[in-house]
């Protein structure tokens, strides 16, 4: 595809999802990617306490 024909297609795409839409989705992922940070904080910490236990 050519320069001018990703940029219709990325216009289309933009047009077609409202703004509450866009940001809900933007939301959602970030709020998925904490949980899964704060679950890995959690289990490295769960880790290194049971090495040092033994």
């Amino acid at each position: 595809m050519n320069k001018l024909a990703r940029i219709n297609v990325l216009l289309l795409i933009l047009l077609t999802f409202s703004s509450c839409e866009v940001v809900e989705g933007i939301f959602n992922l970030g709020v998925g990617v904490g949980v899964f940070i704060v679950v890995a904080i959690i289990a490295l910490i769960i880790f290194i306490i049971s090495r040092f236990k033994k």
